[in-house]
């Protein structure tokens, strides 16, 4: 066995145990064992089990991030969208024991645990983020809060794989792709591009993070039809 296969038969060995017995009761020992090498071997290629678990971590962040593709909104835009969900669940699917250590809360005590969790859900989430600006500029997503939608996204798909870990029988993967795609479509995305704001809308909608619309001012003000004031309002007579 090379180095390059000796890695890959430690980074095996690290998820197995990671998924059996959780990061924080992991111990390097187990990993050695399941992966039938020395004790040194293991601190030849990593310094501790943070480390091993960080390159889990950066593997399934890149696998992520080369599943999504960029939508051409001259094609078909739902195909392509449900290509893009199917292939994000099944990254995380296909990993389940990481998937569920990096989403889960229970970090515990360890703070550089907590960090290296964190670091990775912003990392997706700012991954996330950049794609909804995109599909913005392509008018295909709604005008908006990019950080927020991507929040609410992560928050549906993260309950989504916590109860199918949780179930005795997991639900079909083309399920959830669906029911993902649904939630969207009654959302932020958009099947009419044609219909979309121009970008530039879609930018001023992301600048106004939580201020309220400026009033309109100039020959917007005046294109405004005037309302009268309720104290000026005329109170019915009976009869009328």
């Amino acid at each position: 066995m090379d180095k390059s296969e000796r890695r890959q038969a430690l980074l095996r060995a690290a998820r197995t145990v990671f998924s059996e017995k959780g990061y924080h009761e992991a111990k390097v020992d187990d990993i050695v064992a399941l992966a039938k090498v020395a004790k040194g071997t293991f601190y030849l290629y990593f310094p501790d089990k943070r480390s091993v678990f960080g390159e889990l971590v950066r593997g399934l962040f890149s696998r992520l991030g080369g599943a999504i593709l960029r939508v051409d909104p001259s094609a078909d835009v739902e195909a392509q969208v449900k290509h893009n969900i199917r292939a994000i669940v099944a990254v995380l699917l296909d990993d389940p024991a990481l998937t569920s250590i990096l989403l889960s809360h229970a970090a515990g005590l360890d703070p550089a645990f907590v960090k290296e969790l964190r670091a990775f859900r912003q990392e997706v989430k700012l991954l996330l983020e950049r794609s909804l600006a995109d599909g913005q500029q392509l008018g295909i997503i709604e005008p908006g809060d990019t950080e927020l939608y991507a929040t609410f996204t992560i928050g549906a798909l993260k309950e989504v794989l916590f109860e199918n870990a949780l179930e005795e029988q997991a639900r079909p993967r083309e399920r959830i792709v669906t029911a993902l795609y649904d939630l969207l479509r009654r959302g932020y995305l958009r099947m009419d591009p044609g219909r979309a704001a121009p970008p530039a809308e879609a930018a001023g909608e992301r600048g106004e993070r939580g201020r309220d619309r400026a009033p309109a001012t100039g020959d917007a003000a005046r294109e405004q039809p005037e309302r009268p004031s309720p104290a000026r309002r005329r109170p019915r007579a009976k009869g009328d």
